[in-house]
Order: C-alpha cells, then sequence, then structure tokens
C-alpha cells in the first residue's frame, strides 16, 4: 500500500469507524482506493465544515465559506484534468479517477452537495432532502462502484441507492447536532405538518412531533435499502461483503433511532463493536448468498416510485 492509501487509512480509522470496519473487507487493492476516495471526500466534508476527522466546528464567516468552497472545486478540477496538486486528498482523488476511469461529473457532483451547505439550500420538499442525498452520499455509492468494476447504468442506480439510505439514516441520527449547527435536512413541508417550525427543531417541547418526521425519513430510507440490496450479485463476493457489511451497519443505527423514540438523541446513536461483528458474519452469508444464487435470479426492476437522479448515468 502507497503512502497516500496509508494516510488515507488512517484518516478513514478515525473518522468513521462504522465504515471502515466494512472497508476492511474489500480485497487490497480495491481497499486501497476505497481508502483514498474516502479520505477526499472527508477532507472536502471537514473543509467545509470547519471540523476535524469530524469532529468539532469552528465558526466560519459566509466569505471564507465561499472562498473554501472554490478551493475545493478548483483543487478537484486541477485533479482530474490530470494537472499537479499538492495536498495528499487530491492526489488520491485523482489516482483514484485516472485508474477507474471514474467520470469527471461524478467528482463534482459532491461538490455541488458542499455548495447546497454552503448557500443554506432549503429543504421543503422530500425530493429537496433526497437530492441532497445524493450529492453528498448517493454520488460516493456510484464513485465506490466505479472503483469496485462496476459500469452498468442500473446497478449504479443501486449504488446511489445505498449512498442516498445512508444519508438519510444520518440526517436523522443528527438532527439535533445539525440544528445546532444552523441546518435542517428534514422536509420543511412534513415539519409543518407535524406543527413543527423548521428553526425550532430544538425545543424540548417539539421532540414527539420531531421524531414521528424522522421516523417517516428512516421508512423511506428502508425503501432505498431494499433496492440497493439488488445491486450486490452484480459484484464480487469481497465486494458484496463489504457493501452488505456496511448497509447492516448503517439500518441498525436507523433502528436505534427509531427504538429510542422522542429520545432518540439524548445521546449518539452508534453501533457497538459485537453488532459490527454480527453484521460482518451476516453480511459475509449475504455475499456469498448473492454471487452464487443472486446471479441465478432475474433481478427485479427498480422501483418507479423511488426518486432517482435523472441524469446519473
Amino acid at each position: 500500500m502507497d503512502a497516500v492509501a496509508e494516510r488515507s487509512r488512517e484518516i478513514i480509522r478515525q473518522g468513521s469507524k462504522s465504515f471502515a470496519a466494512a472497508a476492511r473487507l474489500f480485497a487490497a487493492d480495491t481497499r486501497a482506493d476505497v481508502y483514498k476516495l474516502y479520505a477526499w471526500c472527508r477532507y472536502c466534508d471537514d473543509l467545509i465544515d470547519g471540523q476535524e476527522l469530524g469532529f468539532g466546528r469552528e465558526q466560519i464567516s459566509q466569505a471564507d465559506s465561499e472562498a473554501r468552497l472554490e478551493f475545493l472545486r478548483r483543487e478537484t478540477e486541477r485533479a482530474l484534468a490530470g494537472e499537479r496538486v499538492d495536498e495528499p486528498a487530491f492526489v488520491g482523488l485523482q489516482q483514484v479517477v485516472a485508474r477507474h476511469e471514474i467520470p469527471a461529473r461524478h467528482p463534482l457532483d459532491l461538490i455541488q452537495g458542499f455548495e447546497m451547505d454552503v448557500r443554506n439550500h432549503r429543504y421543503v420538499e422530500l425530493e429537496d432532502t433526497l437530492l441532497y442525498s445524493y450529492h453528498v452520499a448517493g454520488v460516493v455509492g456510484v464513485m465506490m462502484a466505479y472503483v469496485m468494476g462496476v459500469r452498468e447504468p442500473a446497478v449504479l442506480g443501486r449504488a446511489a441507492d445505498l449512498g442516498i439510505a445512508f444519508q438519510l439514516t444520518n440526517i436523522s441520527r443528527d438532527v439535533m447536532d445539525d440544528a445546532d449547527n444552523g441546518r435542517c435536512y428534514l422536509p420543511v413541508r412534513w415539519l409543518e405538518a407535524a406543527g413543527v417550525d423548521p428553526g425550532a427543531v430544538r425545543a424540548p417541547a417539539n421532540r414527539q412531533a420531531v421524531f414521528n418526521v424522522v421516523s417517516k425519513l428512516l421508512n423511506i430510507a428502508e425503501l432505498y435499502y431494499r433496492s440497493a440490496s439488488q445491486g450486490v450479485p452484480a459484484l464480487g463476493f469481497r465486494a458484496g461483503w463489504a457493501v452488505s457489511t456496511a448497509a447492516g451497519v448503517y439500518r441498525d443505527i436507523g433502528r436505534l433511532v427509531l427504538r429510542r423514540g422522542a429520545r432518540a438523541w439524548d445521546t449518539r446513536a452508534i453501533v457497538p463493536g459485537r453488532r459490527k461483528v454480527w453484521w460482518g458474519v451476516r453480511g459475509g452469508l449475504q455475499a456469498l448468498a448473492s454471487v452464487s444464487l443472486g446471479r441465478r435470479r432475474a433481478t427485479r426492476p427498480r422501483s418507479p416510485d423511488l426518486w432517482i437522479k435523472p441524469d446519473l448515468c
């Protein structure tokens, strides 16, 4: 593993213990590129949010946020064009994009997601929340699929579904933390229908109503998890194992939020280590069944009721 991959592995180990556990299940060459792609995503996210590996938050002026966004866009475009870049995160991105022939529009779609944060995009309808989820996570699933050797448009759609499901789970878990930072990704229409002012999500009196909205969002996430599982048979065993394990762990986060009810945000919802091990075992069995039996079965068509970015493929 080269120096950029080693550094990227340490970033994922510190920045996302859930994803790091699943990433170890990839074959060595795939794992190194997964680390690099994650490290670039983490670097961009941290720079925009003023965090370090997803933790803490510094106060950033609007002008500084705009400047950081422009820096990310410029350096990403330089990396995609094959120009010299010095920051290791962009070096890793450049290597991964070139090796797997990832279309340039996919990394730039992620930058557009950060732009939605910088410009304080308002999420009025569910489709707005889904669009954001695609830009900050669904497209990451698409790029990860390229790293795993996938090119078929139908399978890329399932990869986007998994990323969207992950982000909907993250939004549900982090509602109160986001509110502390002046952000709300829950659909405004849903909150208003529940009698909650979007600016008062943090109010204790609204906790049950907010949970009711979050439970609806997690039900939507479940539809995307189910759709994403249909793409696993197109992967090899090791990739399918990693993806199935990650999906199981993230689904558990959502289930924990649902079990806690209105007390869901008293402490951060975290899947314990023993559950991750259990999902690793179960993920392996699911992947084995998918690559042996799943490929013999006709894949169910993707539901036309599920939102998808129109120009994904």
